[in-house]
């Protein structure tokens, strides 16, 4: 049993290593990883804050992964000053279609972008915080923007229960939702990571959602 856990973890730390190295957005050879039952562990160094979340995401997307940690380190290759990137992020979000900027204030302190403010979607805060993430120099993002509710639960939950319905990816059966002043709670199970975040995506995508607890397992 015990080689068995052992042959495994290494299958799965290939098929990881293999996948980031496919990923075109990642330039870096100086990524480790490592891995723990179904948990990998993501080590090392990356130029920008977009390459070290590029590798998170193709962490994830492998098949038998249930969570990843990411201790990637940015060090970008050009220094530069916390002005420069503030006056870069304001831009990004002003140019954007996506970014209500004129409700969202940013601050950089060393190379860490925080966003503050209040928006009505949850889509907003993340194209507010993509944003942030491809603008060079920056280190790290601390996405604070609140979303404000602007429905009931009982409408929130309706309308996410439709959506999983809708979604060829997901069997809606083995998920529950549920939800209080704007917070969402989703359990069951899903046969992958992918089903899992397809299932988050869908109670994002609900309008008053503020918040998202995922407590659906990955039954692989």
């Amino acid at each position: 049993m015990q080689n068995s856990q052992k042959e495994h973890a290494e299958h799965l730390r290939d098929d990881v290593i293999r996948q980031i190295e496919w990923d075109p957005r990642i330039t870096s050879k100086n990524i480790a990883v490592s891995v723990t039952g179904k948990i990998v562990m993501l080590n090392g160094y990356a130029p920008t804050f977009a390459e070290k979340y590029a590798a998170e995401k193709a962490a994830q997307s492998v098949y038998g992964v249930e969570a990843v940690t990411n201790d990637i380190e940015v060090q970008p290759e050009n220094k530069r000053v916390d002005p420069d990137i503030a006056r870069d992020v304001v831009h990004a979000m002003k140019i954007s279609v996506m970014v209500p900027d004129e409700k969202i204030k940013a601050v950089v302190s060393h190379g860490f972008v925080t966003l503050n403010g209040s928006v009505e979607w949850n889509y907003q805060k993340e194209a507010a915080e993509s944003c942030a993430r491809d603008v060079a120099g920056v280190r790290g993002v601390i996405n604070s923007i609140q979303v404000k509710p602007q429905i009931t639960a009982h409408v929130v939950s309706g309308k996410i229960e439709d959506a999983l319905r809708r979604n060829a990816e997901l069997d809606a059966r083995r998920i529950a939702v549920s939800a209080v002043d704007g917070k969402v709670f989703l359990s069951g199970s899903v046969r992958s990571w992918f089903e899992r975040q397809e299932a988050e995506r869908a109670a994002w995508a609900a309008p008053g959602v503020t918040d998202v607890v995922d407590n659906i397992a990955v039954v692989a």
